[in-house]
């Protein structure tokens, strides 16, 4: 039970110059880190109670990308350094405290997840490892930045190069490269550092010993925070104007295509169309996780409704045959009412494939996405370029790359554009053929006419 009267006592006396910069920011939006070992869990576990125990009443919300990013990082650290200070209620995933202050702890392991926030309102948000999260879902979280209170209104991220979220970071906070909607005054970036966190260097020496054996390009990356090393954006010929457009009704001549990726955590799925001049337009998608192959058939076909599908393209691997039941995974989807077409799986030459029907020529190109398959939109644009390879993209975060890899095997298969609709009456149709009887004569010579 918590005493009101109990004096709060937070030790924050191993603060170092950074941290204490973070702790004192006044922005409404301020990024913290830059690099690994920056001391920034440490930080938002002690910013956060303090904005708590600072202001009677005010409404925080912590979150990281996944539940176990979030109970590694967070709640363990937390439950004993509010213990007689707030109350943990675990189902709710709040720390309640005798002031009236909330501090909500949540993740946003999908795209969609974050659509939980909407409508809600929060003085404060902390997004811990913002790199992990796409620009959709911090856009969607600021709109939850507000209050009719006193409370400051403030958004704290910290960061580390790399990941889904790494080029909107990037921008915002190290390039500042603002749109005309932002006010560039509104943002603060403090640059930290392992050397940075003197505390772990003491207590941790072997660390530093650890980044320095990474590779080129991480080792700039995460022991010096160089945001270049990291950057390369695989798809940079993808551009929203350009490649999204509203959906509209598919012509009925139009030939239909479904593709898949799948794995244990998610069964992806899109939709394609393709028209008279061989153009590829995206007009559906699924993306479900923790879904066996009969709930997905199921969800697939009823999603697909009465479309005449030519086929659906998988990934190669779904052939193979287990040991126990003798079936292979495409074997399944087909007993289920989705027969496969075998796809190929070459990463390079599928990526290539779509970069080059994302390629503009004059001012359009020939892959358009409808607007409501927002997850694609989001996921292609953030693949990173493999810094060991830079002909593939990087495989983490594994989440954003299921609808694109099953794009990737679309992309790779032999197609013909769809035929051009004739709108001749039968009169016309049949006089042409009269006329190219005559010219060719019974015997095939223009002569007889």
């Amino acid at each position: 039970m918590i005493m009101p009267d109990k004096v709060v006592s937070i030790d924050i006396s191993t603060i170092n110059p950074k941290q204490s910069r973070f702790f004192k920011s006044r922005k409404r939006f301020v990024g913290y880190g830059g690099a690994r070992g920056g001391g920034k869990s440490w930080a938002i576990d002690r910013k956060a109670p303090l904005l708590a125990i600072r202001y009677d009443g005010i409404k925080i919300l912590l979150l990281r990308r996944t539940y176990k990013d979030l109970e590694r990082n967070h709640v363990r650290a937390l439950l004993p350094l509010l213990d007689g200070v707030a109350k943990y209620v675990r189902q709710e995933k709040c720390f309640y405290f005798p002031n009236g202050s909330i501090l909500e702890l949540g993740y946003c392991a999908s795209e969609s997840d974050v659509l939980q926030y909407q409508g809600q309102e929060y003085d404060i948000i902390f997004i811990d490892e913002a790199t992990q999260f796409t620009e959709f879902q911090y856009e969607t979280l600021t709109a939850c930045l507000r209050g009719a209170n006193a409370f400051p209104k403030r958004m704290y991220l910290t960061c580390n190069p790399g990941g889904v979220g790494h080029e909107w970071v990037k921008r915002l906070f190290v390039s500042k490269k603002y749109r005309a909607s932002e006010n560039p005054d509104d943002y603060e970036f403090i640059a930290a550092t392992v050397f940075d966190n003197k505390n772990l260097l003491e207590n941790d020496p072997g660390y530093i010993r650890m980044l320095d054996n990474l590779s080129d390009g991480l080792r700039q990356a995460w022991r010096d925070g160089n945001w270049d090393m990291l950057a390369g954006q695989y798809f940079s010929e993808f551009d929203r104007s350009i490649h999204v457009i509203e959906p509209f009704e598919i012509p009925e001549n139009w030939k239909k295509y479904r593709t898949i990726d799948y794995g244990l955590d998610c069964l992806a799925c899109l939709w394609l169309a393709i028209d008279e001049r061989g153009n590829y337009y995206v007009y559906r998608e699924y993306a479900k996780p923790d879904k066996t192959i009969s709930q997905g058939t199921a969800d697939i076909l009823q999603l697909s409704d009465d479309e005449t599908i030519l086929y659906t393209v998988a990934p190669d691997d779904l052939w193979a045959r287990s040991q126990e039941t003798a079936k292979s995974k495409a074997d399944i989807f087909r007993e289920h009412g989705l027969p496969l077409l075998k796809g190929n799986r070459n990463r390079e030459t599928g990526w290539l494939a779509v970069k080059e029907l994302l390629t503009l020529h004059g001012n359009d190109a020939r892959l358009k996405i409808f607007s409501n398959c927002t997850e694609l939109i989001e996921c292609l644009p953030a693949l990173q370029r493999d810094a060991k390879k830079p002909t593939d993209c990087m495989t983490e975060p594994h989440d954003i790359t299921h609808l694109p890899d099953a794009l990737r095997y679309f992309c790779l298969q032999y197609t013909t554009p769809a035929k051009e609709v004739d709108n001749r009456t039968q009169f016309d149709k049949d006089l042409e053929k009269f006329r190219n009887k005559m010219l060719k004569g019974n015997k095939g010579k223009r002569s007889y006419f």
